[in-house]
């Protein structure tokens, strides 16, 4: 046995549970043969994930002792081993689960996500807010994902996106089916879908398909480069027994060191056991090389040449400045010395691997002081997130029930969500529970938003109702002739629609459209004939001013009978004109002024004179087809007679108190003659009141 075999363990790598890399105490041995770094070796193919990342464990280099748990005496001592042969039958082959590829993971695979964001909190940035997201907006994030991202990578988005799509389209589907239930439909013949409904499952069958071709043709390739290892193991393994020169010998295993370094990576289940038989039949082929003591000594002398560049470069990246970058690089520095170098001869073996171990310490302690240093903030961040997710449950608690407060509301939200994005990171200790709280907090709001919204449909869908019903009255009138009639009820329907309140969007120019029409159909017919009207008011204003001049023109003559015929005549022919435009009712005061001052002139009675202006008054009142200034007319009439008896009564009652006087008594004599006079005017007012009858 070499002397390499017999050597005791040197200084290794700690991978603690805190993710700390130390040296191990001086008295703990190495079941590594030459003081090469112990790497997992499910871990020793790929590079370290960057440790900025607060919700991925850092990965690091595995303590030797945690290896010698998995592994079995004769693994760890060459002396004792014996080979292992895993054929490519014994690689757990994947099965179909459901209609989706099995995952398959290689001994290239990262046990964690890459974050070089040493500021950003990964929570932050990996785990999107879909919960906030429309239909419209999953369906993008989802093409933009399928475009943008490794198919091998994606599965944890795809799958929230996939459940918040489905959970709003449940919601939508219900809600549809409750109209449709509504408005009499039957459950059979229900069914609904939306264009991207259809979308989202084209994208999401296109995932499926992606995801299972992946992982067939990584199962391949890994299966394919097992093949090669293991016959590069077998090619090794007859290095020894080969009946051919040294040199030719050396070469071919140098060859086939060369093939192992490019033959890719394999099934991560089965990396432990070739990886160690592959080891045992190096360790054997040195042991054969010791008979030729010159070939194993340009070895030894080239594997020490590259694990000096090796440390040389590990040392050069105490100054990076980049600390996540130098550990990942450390991390690949370490597979190189694993995988990539062999032994060394025996008196440099405690003096590279003692300068390896002390560069990496530096780095670990470098990154060690960053880390705690970019931790200072964590704390305060914290701080602020929590806050940030007490406003939003606060904002969820105090929006009152209007479509302008929910509004206002959304706005707000976003305001917190993206100062919630920005604040950072916080413990990784309390990250899960500071997403989670975030999330529920959002979906709370959205929640009681969507049933809001949700009542206020079940709202619209009885104002369409309301709606409809004035629609159908407006159409059903809408022809009618009898305008005196309809058109306050046509302006009350107007007014009525206005104080309903919102329809459903889809429902709401349509019926607006058939309400206008069937209001302007109306209104059209009834300005028709109003201007029809309004053609004969005109010709009427042209009769009356013409007949006006001549009436202020006349002179009476000494015949007073005949002046006052042609008087009355023209008050008749007045009459029979007719209206004028509403504009020029100031005619009708013009004709009475001019027709009151001719009744002064003319020898008639008070009594003739007032009930020929009434008359007038009369024939000005009826003109405006007012129902309600005849009633007023009336009732000041009736009145004004119930006043006048009473001043009689008055009086006479008066008079019992001059019983014993003489007629002749200047105040008795005062008192008949205000009787004779109030029953003078009692008597003017009821032959008005016999004239208002007449007209109404």
């Amino acid at each position: 046995m070499s002397e390499q075999e017999n050597k005791p363990e040197n200084k290794e790598i700690l991978h603690s549970d805190n993710d700390q890399i130390k040296p191990l105490d001086s008295n703990e041995e190495s079941t590594s043969q030459e003081g090469e770094i112990k790497i997992n070796p499910e871990e020793s193919e790929s590079p370290a994930t960057d440790t900025s990342n607060e919700d991925s464990n850092e990965k690091a280099l595995v303590d030797e002792k945690e290896n010698q748990t998995n592994e079995t005496p004769e693994e760890t001592h060459p002396e004792n081993s014996t080979e292992q042969k895993l054929e490519p039958e014994t690689i757990p082959s994947i099965t179909d689960e459901s209609e989706d590829e099995e995952e398959v993971t290689s001994s290239d695979d990262d046990d964690d996500e890459e974050n070089d964001d040493e500021t950003t909190n990964s929570k932050d940035k990996k785990s999107v807010d879909y919960h906030s997201m429309t239909q419209k907006q999953l369906v993008a994030a989802l093409k933009s994902i399928l475009n943008t991202g490794k198919i091998q990578d994606i599965k944890k988005e795809v799958e929230e996106i996939r459940v918040e799509f489905n959970s709003q389209f449940d919601e939508e589907l219900n809600e549809k089916k409750e109209e449709f239930l509504a408005q009499g439909g039957n459950i059979i013949d229900f069914h609904y879908s939306s264009p991207l409904k259809n979308e989202f499952n084209t994208l999401h069958f296109e995932y499926r398909e992606k995801r299972n071709n992946y992982y067939k043709s990584l199962k391949k390739d890994l299966q394919a480069n097992l093949q090669k290892r293991l016959t590069l193991i077998e090619e090794l393994k007859g290095l020894i027994s080969v009946e051919e020169n040294i040199n030719t010998t050396y070469k071919h295993f140098k060859d086939i060191q060369e093939r192992w370094r490019d033959a890719g990576p394999i099934p991560r289940d089965g990396y432990n056991t070739v990886w160690n038989n592959y080891h045992h039949h190096v360790e054997n082929f040195y042991d054969f090389l010791h008979l030729n003591r010159e070939f194993r000594d340009l070895d030894f002398k080239h594997n020490l040449e590259q694990k000096i560049k090796i440390i040389n470069r590990a040392e050069e990246l105490a100054d990076e400045a980049n600390i996540n970058k130098a550990f990942r690089e450390l991390q690949m520095l370490h597979k190189m010395w694993k995988e990539d170098t062999g032994p060394v001869a025996k008196e440099y073996r405690d003096d590279v691997w003692d300068r390896f171990s002390a560069a990496t310490k530096v780095l670990h302690d470098k990154r060690a002081a960053h880390q705690k240093e970019i931790e200072k903030d964590f704390e305060k961040n914290l701080e602020i997130k929590t806050e940030i997710t007490n406003q939003i449950n606060h904002l969820t608690e105090n929006t009152k029930d209007s479509h302008q407060a929910w509004q206002n509301g959304i706005k707000t939200l976003e305001e917190l969500r993206d100062q919630f994005f920005k604040a950072g990171k916080v413990p990784s200790q309390n990250n899960d529970a500071t997403w989670t709280a975030f999330k529920n907090a959002v979906r709370n709001f959205n929640k009681k938003k969507n049933l809001f919204y949700k009542n206020q449909k079940k709202e619209q869908f009885s104002n369409l109702a309301k709606k409809q019903e004035l629609i159908k009255i407006a159409e059903e009138n809408k022809n009618s002739e009898d305008f005196d009639v309809v058109t306050p009820l046509m302006k009350k329907i107007q007014n009525d629609w206005k104080q309903i309140g919102h329809v459903p969007r889809k429902d709401s120019d349509k019926i607006w459209k058939k309400f206008k029409a069937a209001c302007n159909h109306y209104f059209d017919r009834l300005h028709a004939d109003r201007n029809k009207e309004n053609e004969e008011e005109v010709k009427a204003l042209e009769l009356k001013n013409a007949l006006l001049e001549e009436l202020k023109a006349f002179e009476l003559t000494d015949q007073s009978k005949e002046d006052l015929k042609f008087v009355k005549e023209k008050i008749a022919k007045w009459k029979e004109i007719g209206r004028v435009p509403f504009n020029k009712k100031n005619i009708e005061s013009k004709f009475n002024k001019v027709i009151d001052g001719l009744f002064k002139k003319l020898d008639m009675s008070k009594k003739e004179i007032e009930l020929l202006k009434y008359d007038n008054k009369l024939n000005n009142i009826t003109s405006h087809d007012d129902d309600r200034k005849i009633q007023n007319e009336r009732f000041f009439i009736t009145k004004k007679i119930d006043e006048v008896k009473q001043e009689i009564n008055q009086l006479e009652n008066n008079l019992g108190f001059f019983q014993h006087v003489d007629d002749k008594n200047p105040l008795v004599k005062e008192v008949h003659k205000n009787i004779q006079r109030h029953k003078d005017e009692l008597e003017l007012w009821k032959e008005k009141l016999k004239k208002l009858k007449e007209v109404m």
